[in-house]
């Protein structure tokens, strides 16, 4: 199969070189300044045990395609739409994203759709450039068709996957693993707005167990934190990079990179829509997808609140909406 990477930043970038240096075909598909890096200076792609630059195909739109082609989506969940609009509908799409609706916006315009819950510590800043700080893998990938089972498509990627410094894993499943992350990723506007200053412990706290009455309530069920250590093991420990300081997440780096979006109407927003589906109140949630909203909006750099303004704006929308 010849993997077409849709969003090549940390996620895919990382993804798309580790299938590359484990000699399959991929093409990058990238935008404005980093397609045009990427286009003249290849990948520089920078891990834990090497530097290396790799002149992978790249695109900014789309390429003519063949039947062996699969579409793997990393980027973010508001672009997705936009994003795999001009490409042939009846290839396989794999959604290697944080949330949970991807699978479900693409399937409604696409046949064949799989989900893929990425653990992969990466960072995108510069253009051209991607560091992966995993080891001994870059990431662990769980793979499954949705909305669920497995099938010759997803097996593949999941043994290519793991020819490539990656630890794929089928996952009939995989939206379960997807919802389990999605607790996770909850704190990811905590990080981006105030970083992890003393006191950003209880909000972390507040948001996933908003989150996990959330899910419990609407009978979704998800993978739990000692399930998913339990699997993760020591396969994909962050190690540091010379010259690369991890700043933070996703959305940490939306902000870094002021994009002006960012994912929290899919992160936050996912449990805020289904809370209030279920009449359950998430006022943690609620406040971070708005302020982080507004961060990415009026491009306010990353870690500019204080935990004390955000828990003070979070109480401020619990009290109102007691009354």
């Amino acid at each position: 199969m010849r993997y077409i990477v849709i969003g090549a930043g940390a996620v895919g970038g990382t993804i798309g070189a580790r299938l590359y240096q484990g000699g399959h075909e991929v093409v990058l598909v990238a935008r404005g300044a980093h397609y045009e890096a990427l286009k003249n200076g290849g990948l520089r792609f920078f891990t834990p045990d090497s530097t290396e630059t790799l002149d992978v195909p790249v695109a900014d739109g789309p390429v003519p395609t063949r039947d062996d082609d699969v579409l793997i989506v990393a980027t973010k969940s508001q672009d997705t739409i936009s994003a795999l609009d001009p490409w042939p509908r009846h290839l396989p799409v794999v959604c290697a994203q944080n949330g949970v609706d991807n699978e479900r916006m693409v399937l409604r315009r696409f046949e064949r759709v799989y989900g893929m819950c990425v653990w992969l510590p990466a960072t995108h800043i510069e253009p051209g450039t991607v560091a992966a700080h995993g080891h001994p893998y870059s990431g662990m990938l769980h793979v499954g068709r949705y909305p669920q089972g497995v099938d010759e498509v997803s097996r593949q990627l999941v043994t290519d996957l793991n020819k490539s410094r990656l630890a794929g894993l089928d996952a009939p499943d995989v939206m379960r693993w997807k919802y389990g992350k999605l607790l996770g990723n909850l704190g990811n506007a905590v990080d981006a707005l105030c970083g992890r200053g003393p006191g950003h412990e209880p909000l972390h706290e507040q948001v996933r167990a908003e989150g996990t009455a959330v899910l419990e309530e609407a009978g979704i069920p998800y993978a739990t934190p000692s399930e998913q250590a339990e699997v993760r093991g020591n396969k994909v420990e962050h190690r540091p990079i010379d010259g690369f300081e991890r700043g933070g997440g996703s959305s940490w780096q939306s902000l870094a990179r002021s994009t002006g979006s960012i994912e929290a109407d899919y992160l936050n927003g996912e449990i805020v829509l289904v809370g209030r589906e279920h009449g359950i109140p998430t006022p943690a949630n609620e406040v971070l997808q708005r302020e982080a909203n507004r961060f990415a909006r009026e491009k306010l750099p990353p870690r500019s609140m204080s935990v004390a303004e955000l828990t003070a704006l979070i109480d401020e929308r619990s009290a109102a909406g007691s009354h």
